[in-house]
């Protein structure tokens, strides 16, 4: 009768971790797939680098809130709620952005630089998706990757409020991109593992 319910408490145990690893990755995956389209949108010329910069400041705030909601290892299902509402608001946004009478030249110096960034953003996602999935990221983890993340998309949003993004601009980006970068290489080869 002990082995059939300390069995019974840990296959609830190994499913409730699944579900919230589950969670979590269809939360990242729709990250990536977020900054794809606002990528897709630079380089289509779809999307001038002032729209990206605003779609930037709305994924600023999910990573935010991502960070928030995880932070205690677990992702309530009011939390996933505001979360996917969120995601479906700045999913909108993208598809008005993309199809209002202006556009971008995709040529453009600061539009590349913009593009750059965002494809950059596309890459750190799809790592924390990996990890998440792999095992090698806990939600902890993944608060903390989410936190940093949300700072790059700020200053991604702030350099392209104005319509520009300056060499020097991007610099700051990507010398916080690489941090990034670092961090998640830390964070997946860690001893840590997900449950």
């Amino acid at each position: 009768m002990k082995t059939t319910k300390l069995l019974a408490v840990l296959l609830s145990s190994l499913f409730a971790t699944a579900a919230f690893a589950q969670s979590t990755a269809t939360d990242v995956q729709r990250d990536v797939n977020q900054q794809q389209r606002i990528e897709n949108g630079l380089k289509s010329g779809q999307l001038t680098t002032r729209e990206a910069a605003k779609l930037e400041h709305e994924e600023k705030s999910i990573d935010k809130t991502e960070a928030r909601a995880l932070k205690d290892g677990s992702l309530s299902p009011a939390e996933k709620a505001r979360i996917q509402g969120m995601q479906n608001k700045v999913s909108s946004d993208i598809h008005a952005d993309k199809t209002n009478a202006q556009t971008g030249n995709p040529n453009s110096v600061s539009n590349r630089r913009m593009q750059a960034d965002v494809q950059r953003n596309v890459n750190q996602e799809k790592r924390v998706e990996n990890g998440v999935k792999n095992g090698s990221l806990t939600n902890h983890e993944v608060a903390k990757l989410e936190r940093g993340q949300a700072r790059v998309d700020g200053q991604e949003a702030r350099a392209g409020k104005n319509g520009h993004v300056a060499a020097a601009e991007q610099r700051n980006i990507q010398r916080d991109e690489n941090r990034q970068s670092r961090r998640i290489h830390k964070e997946k080869t860690d001893a840590q593992v997900r449950g």
